[in-house]
């Protein structure tokens, strides 16, 4: 798949921060490809967070994305940061 704006949506801004949510059914390793988020490189700042739901059609995955560069149109976010992990109980 590739980036799609509309699963793309503002949780929280504030001093020049924003929190972001964004689900796909992309795994992480195409998400934090530098490129995915180039659409958005006009609203996207480094330093911003994305909190993620990925590889919804699979076994769903979240975590955090940071924005690390977005220079030129070209977004770069660092690798998954996953929040939790496998339901042991």
């Amino acid at each position: 798949m590739a980036y799609l704006s509309k699963d793309l949506s503002v949780l929280a801004y504030a001093n020049g921060f924003t929190l972001w949510h964004y689900t796909t059914a992309d795994a992480a390793t195409v998400v934090d490809t530098t490129g995915y988020f180039n659409a958005a490189s006009t609203m996207l700042r480094v330093g911003d967070i994305i909190v993620a739901n990925i590889d919804t059609a699979a076994t769903m995955k979240a975590g955090l994305f940071v924005v690390s560069a977005n220079s030129g149109g070209v977004v770069d976010v660092n690798d998954l940061t996953q929040i939790g992990s496998a339901d042991s109980r």
